[in-house]
C-alpha cells in the first residue's frame, strides 16, 4: 500500500513535468517568437526546427525526452511495481500531449514517449530511432518518421524476449501517438504535410 501512495504521487508529479512545455519557452527565450505560430504550430522537436533551428530543436528534444525518462528512472530507484511503472511513463506523455500549463493542449509526445521507453527498455529504444533516423532521412517527414519510430517498438520489445507487458505498454504508446497525429496522417495520405526543411525562420517544402 505505501508503493502505491508513492506511485501515486510520482504519477502525479510525472504529468506536471509532462507538462512543462519546453518547446514554447525554449522558442520563447532564444528567438523571442511564439512557435505555435510556425510551421505546424505544434511545441515539438520538429516544429522548433522549422521556426528557431537546430540548436533550440536539440535543446527541445532532450528537455522533452527527459520528461520522459527522469520520472521512470525515479520510480525504478524507488523500486515500485512494473504495472506503476508503466502508470507513471503514461502520465509523462498525458502531460505533454494534454498540458495543464496550455490549457489542455500540448505536443504529439513522441520525444516524451522515447524517453520513457528509455528508461524501461534502453536497447529496443535505441533501435527505434535507428528506425527514426533512417525514415526521417528517406522521407524528409518528421511525423512519419515518428510514427515508424514508436510502431518499430511493440515487434522489437517482443523479438528481444521482454514480457508481454512491455509490447502490451507499447501499443498503448502507439495508439496515443497515432491518435495525437492523426491530422498529419490525413496530410501525408493526401501529400500536403510538410517536410523537414534545412533552413529555419518559418520556411517548410
Amino acid at each position: 500500500m505505501e508503493s502505491w501512495s508513492v506511485a501515486l504521487l510520482l504519477i502525479a508529479g510525472a504529468y506536471l513535468a509532462g507538462s512543462i512545455p519546453f518547446g514554447l519557452l525554449i522558442t520563447r527565450l532564444v528567438r523571442g517568437i511564439d512557435v505555435r505560430l510556425h510551421g505546424s504550430g505544434n511545441i515539438g522537436t520538429a516544429n522548433v526546427f522549422r521556426a528557431a533551428g537546430r540548436g533550440p530543436a536539440a535543446l527541445t528534444l532532450l528537455a522533452d525526452a527527459l520528461k520522459g525518462l527522469l520520472p521512470v528512472l525515479a520510480g525504478s530507484a524507488l523500486d515500485l511495481p512494473l504495472i506503476a511503472l508503466f502508470m507513471v511513463g503514461l502520465a509523462a506523455i498525458a502531460g505533454h500531449n494534454w498540458s495543464i500549463f496550455l490549457r489542455g493542449r500540448g505536443g504529439k509526445g513522441v520525444a516524451t514517449s522515447l524517453g520513457v521507453v528509455l528508461g524501461l527498455a534502453p536497447i529496443p529504444a535505441l533501435i527505434a530511432i535507428g528506425v527514426w533516423a533512417v525514415a526521417i532521412v528517406a522521407s524528409r517527414y518528421a511525423s512519419l518518421a515518428s510514427l515508424l519510430m514508436i510502431a518499430s517498438l511493440p515487434p522489437v520489445l517482443a523479438l528481444m524476449g521482454y514480457a508481454d507487458a512491455y509490447w502490451i505498454f507499447a501499443l498503448a504508446v502507439l495508439a496515443l501517438a497515432i491518435y495525437r497525429h492523426r491530422a498529419n496522417i490525413l496530410r501525408l495520405l493526401g501529400g500536403t504535410e510538410l517536410k523537414i526543411s534545412t533552413t529555419f525562420g518559418g520556411h517548410a517544402d
